[in-house]
C-alpha cells in the first residue's frame, strides 16, 4: 500500500548546536525547517550540503534553501523551507542570520536495502547477520584482502613496508622514542623470563600467583626502568644550559629582548627527543635572573640561581615521568593478570617468545641486538622510520582524540590494548598529508562498495574521523544505499552520536552480553526500537524528534567473551531469542549457534570453520549441521525475525514473568496479530543451581492461533567436548528439540491451556507449562478474538474518512447504525458556531449551569472542557510520548464511563450537536468490542478525526483573514468559538422584536419562544457563568478581534444593539448582568462600545445601517423600571447621540442599592458616579478618589493592610485611553454627520440658563488642540504647560491621565497611552510618539504582556496573589493587580501603535518593528500551543511568569493578538 507523505519539523532556534544529537530520517520523508520562537521575525538562513536534484554529493558544498510561506506574510508561524530526501546518508545544517552562524546539526538518511531476486525492499528491522572471521573461512582468492579493515594494517603487510609513512613511526613521530625504547627494554625482559633468567628474582616463565606478580613489578623498578632512565629524554643539560647563560650574561653586559613578564621559565621539549637535549628560552632566564652588577661574583651567583632553578625543572620532569612509568607498570601487571592468572582470561601459559610477557607496542623487524644497540637505532632515519606504532584501543579515553599524536602519552603509560601487530595508520588531516595511504585506502573502499550490501566499521571509535568521511563518501559515490554498521566504544550516547551524524552511520552494533540478568536483556530490547503495544496513531506531518541510533542488536559480537563461560550453554537458545524479538536489526557471530565454548580470537585464531554436512555426526570433526548445537533453532528465529519486520510488526511489550522467563510481545497495529515468545532464559547452569519446577502460569490476551516454535535445549550422548586442532568445534552434547507451526495440543512444553474472559469482550488465554525448562522457548501466534476482530475492521473503515492510514485491516460494515453511512464531514456541516462551542468548549462552570460538569479523571484531575478540546488537550500531551500509563488512558481501559460521557453529552443537546452525539455513540458501540489495551489508541483515533473536521466546520464559517490565515491565526480565532456561547439562561437582554435575523429557542420550562443569541464570556475559568459572565468593558476591547476580524457580523450586531438597549445615564453597564442587574461604575465602557460601533461600521460590507437598527431601550429614562423588549424602541443613533449628550451636559447619580449589598469593600463616597467632558479641552473626565471608573479597577478588600475600599488605581481626571477613544469617536460622528449618515452634527447642552451647542467638529478640533500639550512630559524641564514639574520622573513619555485627584498618578509610565495611538494616532506628533514607545518597550515589555506599572515606581509589584492578606498595605489581597504585573492586553495596542508609527518614521524602522512584532507574537504561539486551555491568560506575574490567580483563557487577550496579526 502506498503511505501518505511523511513530512517532519525541525524548529530551528538561536544558538543552538545540535551537532550531537541524532535525527534518523527516511527516504521519501520531507523534511520542514521552521523557525522557534527566538528567530520569528529574523532574516534567517538555511545552508545545507544536502545535494539539490540531479548534483552529486559534496560534503563541503553548501547550498541555501528557499522559504515558503503557505498563507502570507502576517507571521512566521507557518514559513518553512524543505528537503525531499531521496538518498542515504549523513547530511549537515545550519543556519544564520543577519551574517551570524547561529545553530546548526546533522539529519541521518536511511538506505533502502534490495536483496534477491525481485530485488524486493528488506526493512532494516529485517536484517539479520552474522560475522565470521574472514582468516577462519579457509582458503578463497580474494576474501582476505577484501575484508581486511581500512584502519589498521598488518606489519608484515607488503604495501606497508615499502610506504612507512603511512604509519607512526619514530621519523614522523619522534615523541613515541621513550615509549619505543619502554617497549624493547620490555621485550628483553621477556626473553629473560622465557628463558629463565629471571627464577632468581622470583619470575619463572609461568606465572601463577600474585606473588609472581609483585616480583614482575620489583624487577621493573629495579632493573628496567634505572636501566633506560626514560627522564632524560626530557630533561635539560645543565652544565650546558648553565654556560650558555654564562656567555649571554658575559657578552655585551648581558643584552636581553624584553620577553613577557607573565611568561616564567619552563622547559623546552626537544622535538628530536635524544637524551638531555630540551632546552630553555635564554631570554626569558636573562629577564628573569638578572645580577646585581657586572662583576665576576654577581656573574656566578646569577648563574647559581639559574643553575638551581634548572634542577628544579629537571626534578618536575623526573616526577611527571615517575608518574608516567607507575600507571605503566599497573598496566603491565593487569594485563599479565588477565593473560595468565584470571578465570575468565585465556589463560596464556608460560611465558615464551611467542606468548610474550606483555604485547608489542611496536613494530621490530630487525635482528635482536642488544638495548644499547637498539637505542642507536633509534635515531638512525633508514632504521627508526620502520619501527611502528601499533593500534588498539585505550579504555575510558576520549575516542574523538588521536591517541598516537603528540600530547598523548598512552603509548609509555602502556595504556593501550593492542590489536596484535596491526599497525596505526597515520592518515593526517587531508590526502596531501599521506597521498600514497588515502588513495590506497580509497582504492580498497571503492572496491568494498562494488561488491557488497554494506560495510562494517569496526572498533569505529578510533577512526580518524575525516578519514572515515572520506572513505564512506567515496564508496556512497559507488553505493549509495550503502548498509554502515559500527561498533562504538565511547561510553557516551552523545559521542555515539557524533559517528553517526557525521559518517552517516545506519546501525550501531549493542550487545545482549552487556546484560547481567534476564530483566537486563529484556530491558534492552525495548530499548533498541519499536513502540509500545497499543501506541496510537502519530500525523504524519509531526516535529522530528531526537532519535537513538538504529541498532544492530548481538547476542554475541567477536570481541565479546564467550556466553558459555559467563552464563551456560542452555542459555545460547532462549538469549538469542529474546535478542531476534527485538524491533531492530539483530545478529550473531559464528560460533555462537556451535555453541563453542571459547572465545575465537581475532589475533590467535588459526583453524578453519566447521563446514555444512546434513549428514554429520555429532562426534565428526570439522562438520556441522542441524542437529549442532541450536543451529536448527537459530534458522526458525531468523525466519521469524525478518517475518515480523517486513510486516510491520512493529509494537514491543516486554513481560518479566519472572526472574528467568522473559515474554516478548510484538505485535502489528494493523491486523492487530501478536507473536508472543516465552524464552527461560540460563544465566546460571541448571545443572550446578537450582531452578524451580513450578513456572508461573501465563495469560495470553486473545486467541492462540498456532505454536510458531517450541524449542528446548538438551543433553545427548555424543561424549565429553574436546578442541579440535584443525577446524572450531563446540560442545557436542547439546542439541535441540524442536517444534515448528503446531497446535496446543501437540505441545510438548504445554501442560494446558484455558479460556478464560477478562471484560466482556476480551478473552484471554491462560497457558500452564509442564516442560519450560531452562533453555526452552516458545512462541505464540495471537489474533483478536474474531468478533473483537470484526469490530476493529469496522472501525478502521470508518476511520478511512479521516487518514487513508487506517485502509489496511478495515473490513466493509452492512450492518452498522444508519449514521454511519453519511460521512461526518456532512452530519457537522449543519453545525453553526454557537453550536461548535458546546461541541468542542464549555468550562466547568459553563456546564455547571446547565446542570453538568467536566468529565474528572480518578487520580489526576478533571478536563478543562467539556467539549473535545477538554480531551484533545490531554491526547496532544499523552501521544506522542505514547505515554499509555497515564491515568487518562487508565480511565479509558477500565471502563466506558469516559466514552459514555462524550457521546451522550452531546446527544442530551439541541439537534446539530445531539447528531454528532449520535455519530459518536454509534462509532463508540464498535470501540466497546475491541479489547480494553486497545481502546485508548482507537478513542485517539475517532476524536482526532471528529476534532479535525470540526476545525475545518468552524473556519469555514469565518473570514477570508481566518481562512487563508496561517495556523496561529486559526488557533487564534478559535477563541471566538471558545468566548462566545450561548447557555441555558440567556446572558443578554432581549433585542427590539422588528429586528431581522436573531435566532429563537423554545425555553425547556416555559416552553414559550426566547431569543437566543450569543454572549462573550470575559474570560475563563472565572469569568464564563452566571452574573460574571458578561461586562461591557472586557466585550468591547474583545468584540472587534474575536467576532468582527473572525467575521461573525451578525452576532457582534446583536452583542452591540442589546448593550446599547441597556444604557442608563448616558453608560452602558460595566457588569451587564442581563441588564435588570446592571451596574453603571465604569466610565470607560460607553467609548469602548462606540469604538466598537465604529469598527462594525468599517469592517463590515454596508455596516453604517446598523446606524438605524431599532434599539429596545430598557430603561427610557434614568429611572424608569426595566421594560419589556419591543416598547420603547429608538434608532441606534438617537442612543449614540445621547451618550454623547449627557457627556457634554455632565452625567452625576449615585449608584442604585448603593452599599455592600452590590459592593462590600466599597466605600459610601464611591458609589457616587460622575463623567462628563471638559468644554475648554474636550476631554472626558469623571471618577473620584474612592472609585474606579477604567479598566484598572482594583478596589482594597483587607482589613490588616487597611487598604479595604482605597481603589489601587482611582484613574480619576481624564484617562488618556478615554481621552482617545472620544477624541475617535468625535472625529468619526463628524465623518458621518458630514455624509449625512448620522443624523447630528453635535451636541446641545444647557449651560447656565442657555442652550449651547458643541459641534463634533469643534469637539474633535479642542482635543486635538490641547492633547499633545497638555498629556506629553517634555523633555525640556522648563517647558510652560507642565503644572507639576517637580512629579516627573520619566521625560518623553504621555501621562496616564490628566488632572488626577493625586498628581503624582497623572506621571506614572503605565500601558494606557499607546491605546489611544491606535485610536487616535492624529493626536501625536511621530517623532515624540516614537521615542516614548521606545520608553514603553524597554520599561514595560515582558514575554507575553505589558507591565502595568513602571518597574522604577515605588510601588511596583510584579507579582500577584489575590489570597495574601498581610499588613503590606501595596499588595495585600492582590492590592498590586494593576501595579506590576504584565497583562496581555495592552501588548496587542502597543504592538500596533508601533506598526503605525514605524510605518510613518522609515522603512528601515518598520523592518525592524515588524521583527520585534513578529518576535514578540511567536511567545504568544507557544504559549497558545502549550496551553490545555487553548487560550492566552488574562495576565502573567513579572517576566512571564504563570499566576494561579489569573483567568487561563481571557477573550481580550485572544483578541488583540488576532488584530495585530491583521495589521500586519
Amino acid at each position: 500500500m502506498a503511505h501518505a507523505k511523511q513530512t517532519r519539523v525541525l524548529l530551528l532556534n538561536d544558538m543552538e548546536k545540535l551537532d550531537k544529537t541524532l535525527f534518523r530520517l527516511e527516504q521519501g520523508f520531507e523534511l520542514q525547517f521552521r523557525l522557534g520562537p527566538t528567530l520569528q521575525g529574523k532574516h534567517v538562513t538555511v545552508y545545507t550540503n544536502y545535494p539539490a536534484s540531479g548534483e552529486v554529493f559534496d560534503r563541503h558544498k553548501f547550498r541555501s534553501l528557499s522559504w515558503h510561506n503557505p498563507t502570507g506574510k502576517e507571521d512566521d508561524s507557518d514559513k518553512y523551507c524543505k528537503l525531499d530526501l531521496q538518498t542515504s546518508g549523513s547530511y549537515k545544517y545550519h543556519f544564520s542570520h543577519e551574517g551570524q552562524k547561529s545553530g546548526g546539526g546533522y539529519i541521518v538518511v536511511d538506505p533502502i536495502l534490495r536483496v534477491g531476486a525481485d530485488n524486493h525492499e528488506l526493512p532494516l528491522d529485517c536484517v539479520t547477520l552474522q560475522t565470521f572471521l574472514a582468516k577462519c573461512l579457509g582458503p578463497f582468492d580474494g576474501w582476505e584482502d577484501r575484508l581486511r579493515v581500512a584502519k589498521e594494517s598488518a606489519s608484515n603487510s607488503e604495501w606497508i613496508t615499502q610506504h612507512p609513512e603511512c604509519a607512526y613511526n619514530l621519523v614522523n613521530s619522534p615523541h613515541l622514542k621513550p615509549a619505543w625504547l619502554l617497549d624493547r627494554a620490555l621485550c628483553h625482559l621477556t626473553y629473560k623470563v622465557a628463558g629463565g633468567k629471571c627464577s632468581d628474582k622470583g619470575v619463572p616463565p609461568v606465572i601463577e600467583n600474585e606473588h609472581h606478580l609483585n616480583c614482575i613489578q620489583k624487577v621493573i623498578y629495579e632493573d628496567v626502568y634505572p636501566k633506560i632512565r626514560l627522564w632524560e629524554f626530557f630533561q635539560v643539560d645543565v652544565n650546558k644550559a648553565v654556560q650558555q647563560f654564562k656567555t649571554l650574561l658575559t657578552q655585551a653586559g648581558g643584552s636581553k629582548v624584553k620577553t613577557d613578564p607573565s611568561q616564567h621559565l619552563a622547559i623546552i621539549q626537544d622535538p628530536e627527543f635524544k637524551r638531555f637535549s630540551c632546552t630553555v628560552d635564554m631570554n626569558i632566564a636573562l629577564n628573569t635572573f638578572i645580577p646585581h652588577s657586572n662583576g665576576p661574583a654577581a656573574i656566578e651567583e646569577c648563574c647559581n640561581w639559574f643553575r638551581k632553578r634548572i634542577e628544579e625543572l629537571n626534578g618536575e620532569q623526573y616526577r611527571q615521568i615517575n608518574y608516567h612509568q607507575e600507571q605503566a607498570v599497573n598496566c603491565i601487571l593487569a594485563t599479565v593478570n588477565y593473560e595468565r592468572l584470571a578465570g575468565h582470561g585465556p589463560k596464556l601459559g608460560a611465558v615464551t617468545r611467542k606468548n610474550r610477557l606483555v604485547t608489542r607496542y611496536f613494530t621490530y623487524p630487525f635482528k635482536e641486538t642488544t638495548l644499547e644497540e637498539e637505542e642507536i637505532m633509534m635515531h638512525q632515519p633508514d632504521k627508526a622510520s620502520c619501527f611502528m606504532a601499533h593500534n588498539g584501543w585505550v579504555m575510558g579515553d576520549d575516542p574523538l582524540r588521536n591517541f598516537a599524536e603528540p600530547g598523548s602519552n598512552v603509548y609509555l603509560r602502556r595504556e593501550l590494548i593492542c590489536w596484535g601487530d596491526s599497525v596505526k595508520l597515520r592518515y593526517g588531516n587531508k590526502p596531501e598529508d599521506c597521498p600514497y595511504l588515502w588513495a590506497h585506502m580509497k582504492k580498497y573502499t571503492e572496491m568494498t562498495a562494488k561488491y557488497f550490501h554494506g560495510v562494517r566499521l569496526d572498533n569505529c571509535h578510533s577512526t580518524p574521523l575525516n578519514v572515515a568521511e572520506y572513505m564512506l563518501d567515496t564508496a556512497r559515490k559507488l553505493r549509495p544505499n550503502l548498509y554502515v554498521v559500527a561498533e562504538l566504544f565511547t561510553g557516551s550516547e552523545e559521542l555515539d552520536n557524533v559517528f553517526v551524524n557525521k559518517l552517516g552511520i545506519s546501525s550501531l552494533i549493542r550487545e545482549a552480553m552487556s546484560a547481567y540478568n534476564s530483566h537486563e536483556e529484556g530491558r534492552l530490547v525495548y530499548r533498541f526500537g519499536g513502540d509500545p503495544v497499543g501506541s496510537f496513531v502519530q500525523p504524519r506531518l509531526r516535529p522530528l524528534m531526537p532519535a537513538i541510533a538504529h541498532a544492530l542488536f548481538m547476542d554475541i559480537t567477536h570481541d565479546n567473551e564467550c556466553p558459555i563461560q559467563h552464563r551456560s550453554a542452555y542459555d545460547a537458545l532462549p538469549s538469542s531469542m529474546i535478542v531476534s524479538m527485538a524491533c531492530c536489526a539483530t545478529g550473531s557471530t559464528r560460533g555462537y549457534d556451535e555453541l563453542v565454548p571459547h572465545q575465537i580470537s581475532v589475533v590467535s585464531e588459526e583453524r578453519f570453520y566447521a563446514k555444512w554436512n546434513p549428514a554429520a555426526l555429532p562426534s565428526t570433526p570439522g562438520e556441522v549441521n542441524f542437529k549442532t548445537g541450536i543451529i536448527a533453532g537459530r534458522l526458525a528465529i531468523n525466519r521469524l525475525h525478518q517475518e515480523l519486520g517486513a510486516k510491520d510488526f512493529n509494537q514491543v511489550f516486554v513481560d518479566q514473568v519472572d526472574e528467568d522467563i522473559v515474554a516478548v510481545t510484538r505485535h502489528c497495529p494493523n491486523t492487530h496479530q501478536s507473536v508472543v515468545a516465552v524464552s527461560r532464559t540460563a544465566f546460571r547452569n541448571p545443572k550446578t543451581s537450582f531452578y524451580s519446577q513450578e513456572v508461573p502460569q501465563m495469560c495470553i490476551p486473545g486467541r492462540i492461533e498456532e505454536v510458531v516454535l517450541e524449542a528446548r535445549t538438551v543433553e545427548r550422548n555424543a561424549g565429553p567436548y574436546k578442541k579440535d586442532e584443525h577446524s572450531i568445534n563446540g560442545l557436542p552434547d547439546y542439541t535441540v528439540e524442536l517444534q515448528e507451526h503446531i497446535q496446543l495440543k501437540e505441545s510438548k512444553i504445554i501442560k494446558q491451556a484455558s479460556v478464560a474472559t477478562k471484560g466482556p469482550n476480551e478473552f484471554v488465554q491462560e497457558i500452564e507449562f509442564e516442560k519450560l525448562t531452562p533453555g526452552s522457548v516458545i512462541i505464540f501466534r495471537v489474533s483478536l478474538d474474531p468478533k473483537a476482530q470484526a469490530a476493529v475492521g469496522v472501525l478502521r473503515s470508518h476511520l478511512v474518512q479521516f487518514s487513508p492510514h487506517f485502509k489496511s485491516g478495515s473490513l466493509p460494515d452492512d450492518n452498522s447504525e444508519p449514521i454511519l453511512k453519511t460521512p461526518f464531514s456532512v452530519i457537522t456541516s449543519k453545525l453553526t458556531l454557537a453550536d461548535l462551542n458546546q461541541v468542542l468548549y464549555r468550562c466547568d462552570a459553563e456546564e455547571q449551569e446547565d446542570g453538568g460538569g467536566c468529565y474528572d479523571i480518578p487520580n489526576w484531575s478533571p478536563l478543562k472542557y467539556a467539549g473535545l478540546q477538554g480531551l484533545m488537550s490531554v491526547m496532544a500531551d499523552i501521544r506522542p510520548k505514547n505515554d499509555l500509563g497515564h491515568p487518562f488512558c487508565g480511565n479509558l481501559r477500565s471502563g466506558d464511563w469516559m466514552i459514555d460521557y462524550v457521546s451522550d453529552r452531546l446527544i442530551s443537546r439541541a439537534e446539530a450537536c445531539a447528531e454528532v452525539g449520535k455519530w459518536l455513540k454509534a462509532m463508540f458501540i464498535y470501540l466497546k468490542q475491541i479489547p480494553r489495551y486497545l481502546i485508548p489508541c482507537y478513542f485517539d483515533a475517532i476524536l482526532v478525526g471528529a476534532y479535525t473536521t470540526l476545525l475545518d466546520v468552524a473556519w469555514k464559517q469565518m473570514s477570508s483573514f481566518v481562512q487563508n490565515g496561517s495556523t496561529f491565526v486559526k488557533h487564534l480565532s478559535l477563541g471566538s468559538v471558545q468566548m462566545c456561547g450561548i447557555g441555558k439562561y440567556p446572558s443578554l437582554p432581549p433585542l427590539s422584536p422588528a429586528i431581522q435575523d436573531v435566532p429563537y429557542r423554545l425555553n425547556e420550562i416555559t416552553k414559550e419562544r426566547e431569543q437566543c443569541c450569543v454572549s462573550l464570556a470575559a474570560g475563563l475559568p472565572h469569568f464564563s457563568s452566571g452574573i460574571f459572565r458578561c461586562w461591557g468593558r472586557d466585550t468591547f476591547i474583545a468584540l472587534r478581534g474575536l467576532m468582527l476580524v473572525t467575521g461573525r457580523y451578525l452576532e457582534a450586531r446583536n452583542i452591540i444593539l442589546a448593550f446599547a438597549g441597556t444604557m442608563r445615564h448616558g453608560l452602558i453597564p460595566n457588569l451587564l448582568g442581563q441588564g435588570t442587574h446592571a451596574r453603571f461604575n465604569c466610565r470607560d465602557a460607553v467609548w469602548w462600545w462606540l469604538q466598537c460601533i465604529q469598527d462594525y461600521c468599517k469592517i463590515v460590507p454596508n455596516g453604517t445601517e446598523i446606524i438605524r437598527c431599532p434599539v429596545s431601550k430598557m430603561y427610557p429614562t434614568d429611572d424608569s423600571p426595566p421594560q419589556p423588549a419591543g416598547r420603547h424602541d429608538q434608532p441606534l443613533y438617537d442612543v449614540i447621540q445621547e451618550a454623547m449628550q449627557r457627556h457634554m451636559q455632565g452625567i452625576q447619580f449615585r449608584e442604585r442599592n448603593a452599599g455592600p449589598q452590590i459592593d462590600r469593600n466599597m466605600r459610601d463616597e464611591g458609589f457616587n458616579v460622575t463623567a462628563g467632558a471638559d468644554m475648554a479641552t474636550g476631554f472626558v473626565y469623571g471618577g473620584n478618589r474612592s472609585n474606579c471608573g477604567t479598566w484598572m479597577d482594583k478596589m482594597g478588600e483587607s482589613d490588616k493592610a487597611r487598604n479595604k475600599g482605597i481603589p489601587a488605581t482611582p484613574r480619576d481626571g481624564s484617562a488618556v485611553e478615554i481621552v482617545g477613544l472620544c477624541k475617535s469617536t468625535v472625529r468619526w460622528l463628524h465623518e458621518l454627520s458630514k455624509k449625512n449618515i448620522f443624523p447630528y452634527s453635535g451636541v446641545t447642552v444647557k449651560r447656565h440658563g442657555k442652550a449651547e451647542t458643541v459641534t463634533y467638529d469643534q469637539w474633535n478640533r479642542k482635543i486635538q488642540a490641547h492633547f499633545e500639550k497638555l498629556f506629553f512630559v517634555s523633555e525640556n524641564p522648563a517647558d510652560r504647560n507642565e503644572k507639576h514639574p517637580t512629579l516627573v520622573h520619566k521625560r518623553g513619555i504621555y501621562k496616564d491621565s490628566y488632572g488626577a485627584s493625586s498628581p503624582w498618578c497623572d506621571y506614572q509610565l503605565r500601558p494606557n497611552f499607546p491605546i489611544a495611538m491606535v485610536v487616535a494616532p492624529e493626536m501625536f506628533s511621530p517623532e515624540k510618539a516614537w521615542k516614548a514607545l521606545e520608553i514603553v518597550e524597554q520599561k514595560l515589555l515582558g514575554p507575553l504582556g505589558m507591565k502595568t506599572l513602571d518597574p522604577d515606581d515605588m510601588v511596583y509589584c510584579g507579582v500577584y496573589d489575590n489570597a495574601l492578606d498581610n499588613d503590606n498595605y501595596n499588595v495585600a489581597r492582590g492590592f498590586n493587580y494593576h501595579q506590576g504585573p504584565e497583562w496581555l492586553w495592552p501588548i496587542g495596542y502597543f504592538l500596533r501603535a508601533k506598526l503605525y508609527f514605524a510605518k510613518l518614521i522609515g522603512p528601515e524602522i518598520y523592518a525592524k518593528t515588524v521583527f520585534l512584532v513578529k518576535n514578540v507574537l511567536s511567545r504568544h504561539y507557544v504559549h497558545l500551543e502549550r496551553s490545555s486551555w487553548k487560550g492566552l491568560p488574562e495576565l502573567t506575574n513579572e517576566n512571564g511568569q504563570y499566576c494561579s490567580f489569573s483567568c487561563e483563557s481571557q477573550a481580550w487577550s485572544i483578541a488583540v493578538i488576532l488584530e495585530v496579526l491583521h495589521d500586519l
